[in-house]
């Protein structure tokens, strides 16, 4: 494994799981892609920024936890579970919590996250998200 692609990868993880998106864009090239897994792109630092904060409202207790770590030259390939909870009126319950197998795979390009894509069956957080819907 190439110690230093990883090392970022897992930086952004620790990010993430702080909820800090601050953090989040600091760790990325100012092209940033992120990729979900229906392959939709967005692309840019401030704009991903911007987006962490709105999906950090939405679930505030997001989390990633990390099981396998693959890397080759400057990709990475997490495998593990993504998990949070839909957050009502400010409220975390029960009934709103999900919990998924995922893959991530990040790009490091010049000491910085370039692409970041997720892999994961979002029907769970759909679900959840669809019983809100007013």
């Amino acid at each position: 494994m190439n110690p230093e692609p990883v090392a970022i990868a897992e930086a952004f993880v620790r990010a993430i799981n702080r909820q800090n998106a601050g953090e989040i864009a600091a760790l990325m090239t100012d092209d940033h892609v992120f990729i979900d897994s229906d392959g939709a792109e967005y692309r840019g630092k401030e704009q991903m920024r911007t987006g962490w904060e709105q999906y950090f409202r939405m679930f505030p207790d997001y989390r990633i936890t990390i099981h396998e770590t693959y890397s080759r030259g400057e990709v990475v390939v997490f495998l593990g579970i993504a998990e949070g909870t839909y957050a009502v009126d400010g409220e975390l319950r029960a009934e709103n919590r999900w919990s998924v197998p995922a893959a991530w795979r990040a790009v490091v390009r010049d000491d910085g996250l370039a692409e970041w894509r997720l892999y994961v069956n979002v029907e769970p957080i759909v679900k959840i998200l669809a019983k809100h819907q007013k």
